[in-house]
């Protein structure tokens, strides 16, 4: 869960998990929405690979990411259950 936090402490991380919202994407086209350096970039990927915030797959030539949404709804369903067990307090 800390990884979890820590992936969506970072502004440009979240940025590209809002890319990554409308399809996948290679790193070259989430770089070309940023001015950050492609191995900058590429930390990011990994941080929000590492939290399973996405995942990563080869097609020909090209490594796409993509959404992880399992990982969200887990978050949502950690984040409910948190808030209800502070209302019943």
């Amino acid at each position: 869960m800390n990884e979890l936090f820590k992936a969506l402490s970072d502004e440009n991380r979240r940025k590209i998990l809002d890319l990554l919202r409308n399809g996948d994407l290679t790193a070259g086209e989430i770089a070309n929405h940023f001015e950050i350096s492609k191995p900058g970039i590429s930390q990011h990927l990994s941080v929000l690979k590492n939290a399973e915030l996405v995942y990563a797959f080869k097609k020909g030539q090209y490594v796409y990411y993509s959404l992880n949404s399992t990982v969200f709804q887990d978050v949502m369903k950690w984040v409910i259950q948190f808030n209800s067990k502070g209302e019943n307090e």
